[in-house]
């Protein structure tokens, strides 16, 4: 808008400056033969001002040119190249969705993507909670932060971080947090080598505390390679392992797993606030299922049509349970206002899309 404006004021400006040299050279062409001498002096003084007005409109009419080419070159929604995504989550307030990225927090918000505040780190592991989120990762280059991260958390939407646990130590990849509750969890972090840390070996872990302490769980029931985790917003016990092989889910902080989707490759996990669970998954294609944790019923939402792809991640609005997002391995990303019912594309292959834009 501020270059919009600009392109306004440059135009009435030209507009003025070329009208009042028009008309001061229409004065000197009438003084043309003027023969007393202070009609003379009025004629040398109607040039020069013709002459600075000249000057002037050619000015404006160059600020006219550059404000233009701005305004319909540069102005309209920028783009992004999202080259991965790490996560997805929204802030408290729901009104922006956050998208991790491997050069920093790209945000979407009504309509349009912008940059997140502070340093372009390359967050892993990234956990949305009602306060900020949990991350993992690595500093963005010139950054002064330790490399890796081990656990983390920001409550002002990437400004700055606090460290917690395993700074400069480990990276963790697959990690969730409880929403409400805030309790961690992590499979298999890998230390740095020569670190010494809670972590004896991989596995599953948990902490209440922000990381001050770590537990590891007995995982007993779990098969195949865990690919998404997640824990319940308000009940910090439950908490669901993705796999090659299916969907598991224990209600006894992590220690034995029931089996839930067998046979499916379970890609990625949410908790909702009334602890029903999204799990993307793939067999014959990518499909979304919500599971009833308490019944064990399944409902399947119908998504766009993914070709060898399946969702990577997946969100839900905290202040508006009708609005889902979700990303996708090969980087395409989709949001629903409306349940699932219909999707918009957002972003196409990494390539990020504004709603003012077409696909």
């Amino acid at each position: 808008m501020t270059t919009m404006y600009l392109l306004i004021v440059t135009i009435v400006l030209f507009a003025l400056f070329l009208a009042l040299e028009l008309a001061a050279k229409n004065k000197v062409k009438r003084l043309l033969h003027a023969r007393t001498q202070d009609d003379r002096s009025k004629r040398v003084e109607w040039s020069r001002r013709s002459n600075r007005l000249r000057l002037a409109w050619i000015a404006s009419l160059a600020g006219v040119l550059v404000s233009g080419a701005v305004t319909f070159a540069g102005g309209g929604p920028k783009e992004y190249n999202l080259s991965d995504i790490h996560g997805l989550g929204y802030s408290p307030d729901g009104q922006r969705l956050y998208i991790p990225a491997h050069n920093g927090i790209k945000v979407y918000s009504q309509g349009a993507w912008s940059e997140g505040p502070g340093e372009k780190h390359d967050y892993m592991g990234f956990s949305a909670v009602d306060d900020g989120y949990y991350s993992s990762g690595h500093p963005a280059p010139g950054s002064n932060a330790k490399n890796p991260f081990g656990l983390v958390k920001s409550t002002d939407e990437g400004k700055s971080f606090e460290p917690l646990s395993s700074y400069g130590e480990i990276d963790f990849h697959l990690m969730s947090a409880s929403y409400r509750k805030h309790t961690v969890y992590a499979l298999d972090p890998m230390p740095m080598s020569g670190s010494k840390t809670a972590f004896d070996s991989g596995g599953l872990y948990y902490t209440l505390d922000e990381g001050k302490t770590w537990t590891k769980s007995g995982a007993a029931g779990v098969a195949g390679q865990p690919i998404a985790l997640a824990v319940h917003p308000s009940d910090d016990a439950i908490v669901a392992i993705g796999s090659s092989e299916g969907l598991y889910l224990s209600k006894d902080y992590g220690q034995t797993f029931e089996t839930m989707l067998p046979g499916s490759q379970v890609t990625s996990l949410f908790f909702t606030e009334q602890g029903d669970l999204f799990a993307g998954a793939y067999k014959s294609g990518a499909v979304l299922v919500r599971v009833d944790v308490n019944t064990k019923t399944t409902t399947e939402l119908v998504i766009p049509a993914l070709t060898e792809d399946s969702i990577a991640y997946f969100a839900q609005n905290p202040a508006n349970e009708k609005e889902y997002a979700f990303a996708t391995f090969n980087r395409d990303m989709y949001l629903s206002n409306d349940q699932g019912k219909s999707w918009t594309r957002i972003a196409s292959q990494g390539r990020t899309i504004s709603l003012q834009q077409k696909e």
